[in-house]
């Protein structure tokens, strides 16, 4: 772990080339600034670890990107501070994905494919394991940002060239799903990666990882591009290195402790933050449906109205001391794993898919099998209370309003993932949340960032008037590619 820092480091200074490449001359200044003992080439299993270990911030990280996507979902309310879930407008930038995470991942694929450098790689595990995972991880880490903003630099990204442009977003889409159709079919018998604290190097859990965010992408696509989506779901659901169907195949990032801590728990015991609760939207919903998440989800069943002014949220706070904070004390341990997709999104997605015809799957095992993976993800084993859940009149598909039941399922089921649930509810409208008080819409997009039209402004230009809306160009109320409801 001692190497992760000091790649982050490295990838942080590489920023310049990875953007917008060189942009002052060189200056040699010999061997004044070199270290005998520190490498002069990455080390691709420390690269890999650092890549990883930045996963469980890609669900819940305290105030930034994916916690701002929980809040316009109604995961969270804010306590104190609440301009964020009254919509202001941010201006977050995406420079430290690139030149972070993204960065690394592409290195890793660098150093296993340059014919110099392969060999030396291929101490940390085949060229073709490591070239695949972190194919599939960059894939995801697209994923992410295209769902935040919408058309940005993909094909021409992290290739240390000039100025990049953007690709609209319904061709970031067609890339990813090759891109995880290659990383798939790329595996070998080969050693799997070191420093893989995900899946231990086991390549055949990779492949159902790949496999199932390939599966997860292409449902985006059900309403903007049916055709690509349907073909590229099946062709990922038959793929022989299967799916994530079980909850012993989780991608569940495990925390060890020490210096290395399970979000939660770090935000609530060791900063002692307290500006987040879990939503009353949320809970009520849970606590309405008997619904035994609600034990695990939050420290109470008491959920924080949304969106209030500070006043009254302070207000609030102060007579109801027992709201809930995120996430059970029992899971949310120092070193409690944090879901990155697990079973129960899976499912849900297959049985998404059988409603829509592009699987013979039955849609009520589908989706009843997501929902039963969900409670025992979070350790409900009681059988009696899931099947009186099963049977409720507002989840059991008997009763038809089957789309609305499926899309508020996963909304529950990506809890605390901010960003995945805001993605449901932006494509589906399920649920039918209501914005804050006395506001109108909620966001479906972050502006791109202050950075861009100062170090990018040729491509942000025609970006930013695309997505145009109330609050003019760059908009965060514009509908993306994907969002048709």
């Amino acid at each position: 772990m001692k190497h992760i820092l000091k790649y982050t480091f490295a990838a942080a200074l590489l920023l310049g080339a990875l953007v917008l490449g060189p942009s002052c001359k060189k200056v040699d200044f010999g061997t004044l600034n070199t270290n005998p003992n520190q490498t002069t080439e990455p080390i691709t299993s420390a690269l890999l670890t650092n890549a990883l270990s930045a996963m469980g911030n890609r669900t819940w990280d305290g105030g930034g990107i994916t916690t701002l996507a929980g809040l316009y979902c109604q995961y969270f309310s804010e306590t104190q501070y609440t301009d964020a879930s009254r919509y202001s407008r941010t201006t977050n930038n995406w420079d430290g994905y690139y030149a972070g995470v993204m960065y690394d991942l592409q290195n890793i694929i660098n150093y296993n494919s340059n014919d110099a450098t392969k060999d030396k790689a291929a101490k940390n595990g085949s060229n073709a394991n490591q070239i695949a995972v972190a194919q599939i991880l960059l894939q995801y880490h697209y994923w992410l940002l295209t769902d935040t903003w919408g058309d940005l630099p993909y094909s021409q990204a992290l290739k240390g060239s000039g100025v990049i442009p953007y690709d609209p977003q319904e061709t970031v889409y067609s890339g990813m799903l090759s891109a995880l159709k290659n990383a798939v079919a790329g595996f070998d018998n080969g050693l799997g990666p070191n420093g893989d604290i995900l899946y231990g190097g086991d390549v055949s859990k990779w492949k159902r990882f790949g496999n199932s965010l390939r599966m997860l992408i292409a449902l985006r696509l059900s309403k903007a591009n049916p055709g690509l989506g349907k073909a590229e779901y099946a062709a990922a659901l038959a793929d022989p290195g299967c799916v994530i169907d079980a909850n012993s195949y989780n991608a569940d990032l495990v925390y060890p402790g020490g210096n290395y801590l399970n979000s939660f728990y770090s935000y609530y015991n060791v900063t002692k933050r307290d500006d987040y609760s879990v939503a009353k939207t949320l809970m009520d919903y849970l606590n309405a449906k008997g619904d035994l998440r609600n034990s695990v989800y939050g420290t109470s069943t008491v959920g924080f109205p949304y969106g209030l002014t500070r006043d009254l949220a302070v207000a609030f706070a102060n007579t109801n001391t027992n709201y809930s904070r995120l996430m059970s004390k029992s899971v949310a341990t120092a070193t409690s794993p944090i879901p990155v997709i697990t079973a129960a999104h899976v499912y849900l997605a297959r049985a998404e898919a059988a409603q829509l015809g592009w699987s013979g799957e039955d849609v009520k095992t589908m989706y009843n099998m997501g929902i039963s993976a969900s409670w025992a993800y979070w350790g409900l084993t009681d059988a009696t209370a899931l099947n009186g859940y099963l049977s409720n009149a507002d989840v059991d598909l008997s009763g038809g309003e089957i789309d609305r039941k499926i899309a508020t399922q996963q909304w529950i089921a990506w809890y605390p993932n901010g960003w995945q649930g805001w993605s449901v509810w932006r494509k589906t409208g399920y649920p039918a949340l209501t914005p804050a008080p006395g506001l109108t819409d909620i966001p479906r997009r972050l502006s791109y960032g202050v950075n861009e039209p100062q170090l990018n402004p040729a491509n942000y230009a025609p970006a930013a008037a695309k997505y145009s809306g109330p609050d003019g160009e760059n908009s965060q109320y514009a509908r993306m590619y994907w969002d048709k409801q």
